[in-house]
């Protein structure tokens, strides 16, 4: 009964409090009754990839940044006029183009017409200014890809709200169509403070593309993309694609577990056979844009004369290098025997044959250079010979050759030491200077291999308005022998074949650089994701991403 009175009691209490507000009290429950609240969300549809880094900078334009993850995100998330098809040749992106084609042919002009809802993630339009913009930073920046082609360029006009674009020419340049790939954002980076350097070092001041930066993650070591609800063309399948840092026995025992769908790896013999233990993995070839080679710069003082050039050249096993950078992984059967063609693209003709090491010959051409031998040393006017070796920090297989070139030299009594300065450094400033006497870097290629050609190894040359001059290639070399051949090819006057039959024993005489071999990636993927494959020709494995599926979601 006391129980009961109680019940009674705090029933009236109850009732009475409820009489002073506008509801009704909330219905008692029973606990295991109760809803269950969940946070979680729709079911994201993501692939991981895994992949050696994600160091940046990201400015695809710039040698210091050339990397896998810079080929990946730029392919993702800047636009381009042209991109490669499955077979390489240069193909319209009409997802930002209406159109672009010669409209005059003197002066040499080419019109492009934007696609009025082309737009930037934060609204502003892709327009003139960016290609202006890239114009006027490629013709006068150091340290940047292929800009052979920009230096043609007289002029560029708009109308129409800057969304068609005239580009007036010097010359006639039958490669335009490898200009204006991967716009920046002119209007975020034209008056930012900072150097060119400073470009896309750590992130994307706004991207135009199917996908976004959700988080870039460095020091993680992680990138991840989701669908950008800016894009004015069709969304992307996935909602997401993750990069993600790893150790190669990592990234193997994330894709047997399923946790990562693909991984992308520079790799020797032992990774080959890692990924193929994987269960249901299938491993493909995926050759990067750039082929590593030895430059001998005539910049360097001390290899101003031809003659030292080639004793250096013969001092050097080309076949070591080439085994010890390849570690017999996918690189090793995309060997470099050309000066400007590399190995995976059409139109390759390997012109290099046999190996270079002669010690013979190197010790009779440095005593024709004036050096004479001192015990184990190679000396001139009592200084000893000693090279300065530069490759950029932390970038393999660029340091490790660097150091077999150290190695061979002290067999044939030259000393050299290697420096490795950061990758900007090296580029914008050393090899432009002449404190570096032998660089082991990359060659990229950008698309067209006569301007390629102009690039690495033509004169430099005063900008188009004659008010700043042109950087130098990267060895400094200039051969107003072949000059004509190189202006000649460049300008759609002799096919690039007939040229580069001249041309290449010309280079070879003038031992300005030793090619070695294409760096080439290891990408595997698991049978749960489609489209994952190698993309076009040196478009990279994620230019293909927004039609990528997954299989099991």
């Amino acid at each position: 009964m006391r129980r009961l009175g109680g019940v009674l009691a705090a029933a009236v209490l109850c009732g009475t409090a409820a009489a002073c507000t506008n509801t009704p009290p909330p219905p008692l429950v029973p606990k295991s009754e109760a809803p269950v609240i969940t946070t979680t969300g729709p079911k994201v549809t993501e692939v991981v990839v895994g992949v050696d880094d994600v160091a940046g900078g990201y400015n695809p334009h710039s040698y210091a940044a050339q990397s896998p993850i810079t080929t990946a995100l730029s392919s993702l998330l800047l636009p381009s006029v042209f991109r490669p098809g499955p077979d390489g040749a240069p193909q319209l992106d009409r997802n930002l183009m209406v159109s672009a084609k010669v409209t005059k042919a003197e002066p040499f002009t080419v019109t492009y017409s934007i696609r009025k809802d082309a737009s930037w993630s934060d609204s502003a339009p892709i327009a003139a200014e960016d290609f202006y913009y890239l114009w006027q930073r490629m013709r006068v920046e150091p340290g940047v890809v292929d800009p052979a082609g920009y230096r043609l360029i007289n002029n560029i006009s708009a109308r129409e709200g800057g969304k068609v674009v005239e580009v007036s020419f010097g010359k006639p340049f039958p490669g335009w169509r490898s200009l204006f790939a991967n716009l920046l954002p002119a209007h975020l980076l034209k008056d930012a403070p900072g150097t060119w350097s400073n470009v896309l070092s750590t992130n994307f001041p706004a991207t135009a593309g199917p996908f976004q930066v959700r988080s870039l993650d460095e020091p993680r070591g992680e990138v991840v993309l989701e669908r950008s609800d800016r894009y004015w063309e069709v969304p992307t399948t996935l909602d997401r694609v993750v990069i993600r840092r790893a150790t190669h026995s990592a990234m193997a025992e994330s894709l047997s577990k399923g946790d990562n769908q693909a991984a992308l790896l520079r790799a020797d013999a032992a990774d080959v056979n890692l990924l193929k233990a994987v269960s249901g993995v299938t491993t493909k070839s995926v050759p990067r844009n750039e082929v590593v080679q030895v430059l001998l710069r005539p910049a360097s003082e001390q290899l101003r004369d031809v003659k030292a050039r080639k004793a250096i050249v013969a001092s050097l096993d080309r076949d070591a290098l080439i085994a010890s950078g390849t570690q017999s992984g996918p690189s090793a059967q995309y060997r470099a025997d050309s000066y400007v063609v590399p190995p995976s693209r059409t139109g390759y003709q390997p012109t290099i044959t046999g190996n270079t090491l002669d010690p013979a010959a190197a010790e009779q051409l440095l005593t024709e250079a004036g050096y004479a031998k001192n015990g184990t040393e190679w000396q001139k006017d009592g200084k000893p010979l000693k090279l300065r070796i530069a490759a950029p920090e932390k970038a393999e297989p660029y340091v490790s050759l660097a150091n077999r070139v150290k190695a061979q030299l002290q067999e044939r009594g030259i000393s050299s030491e290697v420096v490795t300065p950061n990758a900007e450094d090296l580029f914008s400033k050393q090899l432009v200077e002449k404190d570096v006497d032998i660089a082991v870097v990359p060659r990229v290629d950008a698309g067209d291999s006569a301007a390629g050609l102009a690039s690495t190894y033509g004169c430099a040359g005063d900008a188009p308005d004659g008010a700043t001059l042109s950087p130098q290639n990267p060895a400094g070399f200039c051969d107003r022998a072949i000059q004509a051949d190189v202006d000649a090819a460049l300008n759609g006057k002799v096919l690039l074949s007939e040229a580069l039959a001249r041309i290449e024993p010309q280079l070879r005489d003038q031992a300005v650089a030793v090619p070695l071999f294409q760096v080439v990636d290891l990408l595997g993927v698991l049978p749960t994701v489609s489209g994952v494959d190698t993309g076009a020709p040196l478009a990279g494995v994620l230019s293909e991403a927004p039609e990528w599926r997954r299989l099991d979601k």
